[in-house]
């Protein structure tokens, strides 16, 4: 088998992962408004379904730290779309077998948590491992599909809502849960090479005495944060915040959120040769702050759904670029600084949409739970700007 053509399905099925990803952490906020009027569950419990999904892909990417080489990367990838199956179908079938709908749901999100937990540790490493060129650019060429996978979950819902009606809703779940199957599938079949296999790993204490890495945990952080601060809440803060209906506040929120970050990806990817990274992070950094501004404060509905983009599009270099920037500053990082970045990332991604979640439900407005969340962007401005002088 030619070695390109054989890690060029590598990296399609690392894609075809990261649209499973992006059914993991998005396809459940599509159905917020459904589990509460089928189910009567709160705000605040909702709200937990959140904090349970991105916290037990903390404690994933934790564990992995020190597991996955041992493991191999095969095999964890594979038993990660296998639990990213079981969970988003699970939500079609569990709140009947267990008796109790909420602990159906929760047991549902669990188990696609640690298959998104593996997924989100295991994508990026396996890409930098293949043997390519254009490291940064196939790093955000790759990152660019978790956007388009968010895309096409918010598309197809709606689509399959409108045909079908929302009673069809464990259909849905059910079919969405085919992709991971078919991907788990698909990866037991491509070459896959570790980050270990060239040179030793860097010793953990050696990692974090580096004011490097320090800095990129703070950027991934405050990255998953300002993302899913305003991802999660998106289609919510639509049609509550701006009195739009269900299809057009999914379409025009969530979606515009997720293509235009896909953008952002995409547009480095294609020109990483003429734009410099430092520059392009740092005035993502600036536009993320003033969206969230424009979302928050503006009366104008089409000005508010505009900040909700903007976001999608600031945020887009952030997480892949810091796994770049990582690669290169740190070599010998491995599995592992890639796992405790994840671990970064995802704290970031459980703190942003809480935050937003109880402080929208303390203040009464989802624009007052958007308003606590600047502080994040805000934070990544700072980090941005550390890694600058520390650099140079």
């Amino acid at each position: 088998m030619n070695s390109n053509t054989g890690y060029s399905r590598t990296i399609k099925a690392s894609c075809l992962g990261y649209v499973t990803q992006a059914v993991v952490n998005n396809l459940a906020p599509l159905l917020f408004l459904t589990f509460q009027e089928l189910y009567n569950i709160s705000m605040e419990r909702i709200t937990l379904l959140i904090t349970i999904n991105f916290t037990i892909q903390l404690f994933v990417d934790l564990l992995s730290a020190g597991l996955i080489d041992k493991v191999g990367y095969r095999r964890a990838i594979v038993f990660a779309h296998m639990c990213s199956a079981a969970g988003i179908g699970g939500m079609a079938v569990f709140p009947a077998m267990c008796g109790n709908a909420y602990l159906g749901l929760v047991l549902s999100v669990v188990l696609y948590a640690i298959g998104g937990g593996l997924i989100e540790v295991l994508i990026s490493p396996i890409v930098e491992a293949c043997p390519t060129e254009k490291k940064d650019a196939s790093m955000s060429l790759l990152h660019s599909f978790y956007c388009w996978g968010h895309v096409i979950v918010v598309i197809v819902t709606t689509l399959f809502f409108a045909v079908f009606g929302r009673t069809w809703w464990k259909v849905l779940c059910a079919l969405w849960a085919l992709l991971p199957v078919c991907n788990a599938i698909y990866f037991g079949r491509v070459p896959i090479r570790s980050l270990n296999e060239e040179q030793e790993p860097m010793p953990w204490r050696g990692m974090f005495s580096e004011k490097l890495f320090l800095i990129f945990v703070l950027l991934m952080l405050c990255a998953g944060a300002s993302e899913q601060a305003m991802s999660q809440w998106a289609s919510v803060f639509a049609e509550s915040g701006l009195q739009m209906p269900k299809e057009a506040g999914d379409l025009a929120g969530p979606c515009m959120f997720a293509a235009l970050m896909g953008v952002s990806r995409l547009t480095y990817a294609r020109f990483s040769d003429r734009i410099s990274l430092k520059r392009f992070m740092l005035g993502s950094s600036i536009l993320c702050i003033l969206s969230y501004v424009l979302a928050v404060f503006s009366e104008n509905p089409v000005l508010g759904l505009a900040g909700c983009g903007l976001c999608g599009l600031s945020v887009g270099i952030l997480w892949p670029g810091t796994y770049s920037l990582a690669s290169r500053s740190l070599p010998g990082g491995g599995t592992a600084m890639f796992a405790f970045l994840a671990l970064a990332g995802d704290l970031g991604c459980t703190l942003g949409p809480t935050v937003v979640g109880m402080a929208s439900a303390g203040i009464g407005s989802i624009q007052g739970g958007l308003l606590t969340a600047i502080f994040f962007p805000g934070m990544l401005l700072l980090g941005v700007v550390l890694w600058n002088l520390i650099k140079s």
